[in-house]
C-alpha cells in the first residue's frame, strides 16, 4: 500500500499530464469547423429582394415578365451562398427605398449607388460594383463635352448622374436638364432629337448602344465620380452582415467576376 504522500504525488502527476495533453492538442482540432457555414438566421430563410426591372444590363424585364440582369444574378448567387431562398420583385425606382422602409421587401439590389442622402435612410452592404459615367450623344459632332452650352441634357431621376447634371449644368450656360423615370425614356428622347446628350452609367450606355449604334456613341472621357453600387437594407438590419459575408465569399471564389463578364463583357 502506498503512503499518503506517495499517493498524493502520483495523483498530482497524472493530473498534470492530462492538463499538458489537453493544452498541446493541434489548433485545428479546437477550431470551429462551422466557420465557413452560412449564418443560422439565413439558412432556409426567404429573403424578399426588390429591383427596378428597367435598368439594363443591371436589371430588366423580359417579354415573359421575368426579371434578369446582373443584379438578379448577384442576388441569386448571394442567396445560394447564404443557403437562403431569393424572392425577387420589381419596384418603380422612385418608390424603391420607401418600399424597403415600409417592409414590402427585405433588401434592394438594383444598381443603387451609395450616397450620403440615402445613407441617412438605409444601411448599405460593401460595394459589389463600381460605376463611371459617360456622355451618350449623336456622333454628328454637334455635342462637345468640353464646352456644353445651350444644350438639353437627359438623365434618370434620383440617380448619381441625374444629380451630377443638376449640380453642374441646370440653368448654366443656357443648358436645360431633363430627368426621366428611367433611362429607356431618356434614350428615346435622345434618339428622337428632343435632347442633345444623355449622361449615364457606362454599362447602361454600352447596353443601349449594342442595339442603337447607328449614329450614336460615347464621346469624351469617362467621368469617375466615386460611384459605388451596393445592397440597401433597413437601418440596423443584421442582413447587412450576412450580405457582406456572402459578397466576400463570391468575390474570393471568382463568382462575382464571372457574373460581371457574363453581363458586361470586357
Amino acid at each position: 500500500m502506498m503512503s499518503n504522500s506517495r499517493l498524493l504525488w502520483s495523483s498530482m502527476t497524472v493530473t498534470a499530464a492530462l492538463m499538458l495533453s489537453a493544452c498541446s492538442q493541434p489548433a485545428d482540432e479546437t477550431t470551429d469547423t462551422n466557420a465557413d457555414a452560412p449564418a443560422a438566421e439565413t439558412t432556409g430563410k426567404t429573403i424578399r429582394i426588390a429591383t427596378e426591372g428597367a435598368y439594363p444590363p443591371f436589371n430588366y424585364t423580359n417579354a415573359d415578365g421575368s426579371l434578369a440582369g446582373f443584379d438578379i444574378d448577384v442576388a441569386n448567387a448571394l442567396c445560394d451562398q447564404m443557403q437562403a431562398k431569393c424572392e425577387i420583385v420589381a419596384q418603380d425606382w422612385d418608390g424603391i427605398i420607401p418600399g424597403l422602409l415600409a417592409q414590402k421587401y427585405d433588401a434592394v439590389i438594383a444598381g443603387m449607388s451609395i450616397t450620403a442622402e440615402r445613407q441617412e435612410k438605409v444601411d448599405f452592404s460593401e460595394p459589389y460594383f463600381a460605376n463611371t459615367m459617360v456622355w451618350l450623344t449623336n456622333t454628328d459632332g454637334g455635342f462637345d463635352p468640353m464646352a456644353i452650352k445651350d444644350a438639353t441634357l437627359g438623365g434618370q431621376r434620383s440617380t448619381t448622374p441625374g444629380a451630377y447634371l443638376q449640380d453642374n449644368y441646370e440653368g448654366k450656360e443656357g443648358n436645360t436638364v431633363q430627368l426621366y423615370d428611367n433611362y429607356d425614356n431618356a434614350y428615346l428622347d435622345l434618339k428622337s432629337g428632343r435632347s442633345d446628350a444623355v449622361l449615364a452609367e457606362k454599362v447602361s450606355a454600352k447596353s443601349w448602344l449594342a442595339e442603337n449604334a447607328a449614329g450614336f456613341g460615347i464621346v469624351g472621357d469617362e467621368i469617375d465620380n466615386d460611384d459605388n453600387i451596393a445592397i440597401a437594407v433597413r437601418k440596423g438590419d443584421s442582413l447587412k452582415a450576412d450580405f457582406d459575408k456572402a459578397l466576400s465569399e463570391i468575390r474570393s471564389n471568382g463568382e462575382l467576376a464571372r457574373l460581371e463578364q457574363m453581363n458586361f463583357g470586357q
